[in-house]
């Protein structure tokens, strides 16, 4: 570790900090329907999209009518996802020449786009034609984001409403999280990926001749406006197999720097955003900073693991002073990169800008670990808000225990009902992640595809599960999971992680916009407080220690103290 490096790390969470404020206030501004500088030019086409579609916008639903839209609309996006992938031969925009993507690849991406998971069982740069690249993920890329930024918004007015018995109009809160959020601001920053060099042209590729004189054809495509909104939408599908550490996607320290900032300003600010609109921005930030402290101890344990460097080669006689440098881009650096795995794991977003399989043990449990936690930290746009807010519904159920009260949260009384539902959520996790990593560690079929023998293959298996359940997208890119069992099974991780968990939150979001508001009294246990963000921390911390501590302890953790011996598997 570095003093300059460090100072790379707090610059880059301090302009985050910086932007939360604003970017939150004006996302407020937005979902609840008042007027933004954007207002004049997007209103009549948010009007148009209305008339067209049919939707009265004042019209709200229950939490069963809106989940059922959300469903519903996931549903006919996988659909027209799958059919663009399996007819891709016969659609436009194909100059590559590329096929039809089999059914079972097919299968896996279109999920993986609609849960906003982005796991990628493909090269794309030899897989998928630019039609299927735009009009198929990178649309996918908008609203799988949009979505979760509309669930978010139905739990924050489950805690705005006394009695109430709607959360809002899914359509609306879609339309508008498109529109006004994640659109414009794309736009920009996909224009600033264009000037740091980012390709962005409809051409297949461009010929080359190598040193050695060989012929070599460069892939080409529409780059800059796919990974705007795969930072920004906390989606991570990159348009090439090696995801952000390609130069084409990120080929600069400072497109690092802005891929990194893009990843955490919208789901950060939404925390704040949050805080706004139930009435206690103290909230906001008591929530944001349990987020922050969870990450930054992240970032801080890979980047003194990976400059540690690796004690098997210490012992071969190797030069350790630049840490273990196995995987990465020296471009980057050390502490950037460091700051780059975390935040894509403590996001949903899954873009990597070096590979996971080579980082240290530990550098690699620490992403792991902080998909396995529930992606709050601060998860994926929209999605990790709601499941912060589910654990600070167990946090103050604990709190309420203690102090023998029933417990409330923002003026809404936690009772059986919301901590059932709750408890139903954070199994989701731990089930899926759990069960197909077992089965797969005793099927020949899965262990045959493995890159690594020992502990290290048994990470391979866990974290590809843990990271299509919590739909990240990130892997340990030595597991070959391009077959029907992957294809299907890592499928159906990715629609439990999303839909399975998100439904329980959906009927806690109902119960709650039903309770009327009580006033804090001199037994309520303040929610916005030191010592309750120190509370949700470690409730967050014991959830996730407890559930995954031993499968970690007989991968990353076993094979950190073998490297710590100077042997290997």
């Amino acid at each position: 570790m570095s003093l300059n490096g460090w100072l790379q790390i707090i610059l880059l969470f301090a302009l985050v900090l910086v932007a939360v404020k604003p970017l939150g206030a004006y996302m407020a501004r937005v979902f609840t329907g008042e007027r933004t500088f954007l207002t004049p030019v997007l209103a009549p086409v948010e009007k148009g999209f209305y008339k067209l579609s049919g939707i009265d916008p004042a019209r709200e639903q229950g939490w069963l009518a809106y989940t059922l839209a959300m469903l519903f609309f996931s549903a006919a996006g996988f659909a027209s996802l799958y059919a663009i992938l399996r007819l891709q031969a016969y659609l436009p925009l194909n100059p590559q020449g590329f096929g039809n993507v089999a059914p079972d690849l097919a299968f896996n991406t279109a999920i993986s786009f609609v849960t906003n998971t982005n796991w990628q069982n493909y090269a794309g740069e030899s897989t998928m034609s630019h039609f299927s690249q735009m009009a198929g993920l990178t649309v996918h890329n908008f609203v799988s984001a949009a979505t979760g930024i509309a669930l978010a918004l139905a739990l924050t007015r489950a805690f705005m409403r006394s009695g109430g018995t709607t959360l809002g109009n899914f359509w609306v809160d879609l339309t508008r999280s498109t529109l006004y959020v994640l659109l414009p601001i794309a736009i920009v920053v996909a224009l600033a990926f264009v000037a740091m060099g980012i390709p962005q042209t409809l051409q297949a590729g461009v010929d080359a001749t190598t040193l050695e004189g060989a012929k070599q054809t460069i892939a080409m495509g529409p780059m800059a406006s796919q990974e705007a909104i795969k930072q920004l939408g906390t989606n991570g599908g990159g348009f090439f197999n090696v995801n952000s550490a390609h130069p084409f996607e990120n080929p600069t320290a400072l497109a690092n720097f802005l891929s990194i900032f893009s990843m955490l300003s919208i789901s950060a600010a939404l925390v704040y955003a949050f805080g706004q609109m139930v009435g206690s921005r103290r909230q906001g930030w008591a929530l944001l900073s349990a987020m922050g402290v969870l990450l930054i101890a992240g970032v801080a344990v890979v980047y003194w693991s990976e400059t540690a460097g690796n004690p098997i080669l210490t012992h071969l006689g190797l030069d350790g002073a630049l840490g273990n440098m196995e995987g990465k881009e020296i471009r980057f650096g050390q502490a950037m990169t460091a700051v780059f795995v975390a935040v894509t794991t403590g996001l949903s977003c899954g873009a990597v800008n070096a590979m996971h399989s080579s980082l240290t043990p530990l550098g690699g449990l620490i992403p792991m670990f902080l998909m396995q936690l529930g992606e709050v930290l601060p998860g994926g746009v929209g999605s990790g808000l709601y499941g912060m807010i589910v654990f600070a519904i167990l946090s103050v159920f604990i709190a309420g225990l203690m102090v023998g009260r029933t417990p409330e949260l923002l003026g809404k009384k936690i009772e059986s009902r919301e901590m059932k539902f709750a408890v139903l959520a954070i199994l989701i996790l731990p089930t899926a992640i759990l069960g197909f990593t077992a089965i797969s560690a005793m099927a020949p079929f899965a262990l045959s595809q493995l890159g690594n023998a020992g502990p290290h293959g048994l990470s391979e298996l866990l974290y590809a599960y843990t990271s299509t359940t919590a739909n990240n997208g990130s892997a340990f890119g030595s597991l070959s999971a391009n077959t029907p069992w992957f294809n299907a099974t890592l499928g159906i991780a990715m629609l439990l992680g999303r839909f399975a968990y998100v439904v329980p939150v959906m009927a806690i979001a109902g119960s709650l916009a039903a309770k009327t508001r009580v006033p804090a009294s001199a037994g309520t246990f303040p929610t916005h407080t030191p010592l309750f963000v120190g509370l949700l921390v470690g409730v967050i911390l014991i959830v996730g220690g407890l559930q995954f501590f031993p499968a970690l302890a007989l991968g990353p953790i076993v094979e950190h103290f073998v490297m710590l011996a100077g042997k290997t598997f």
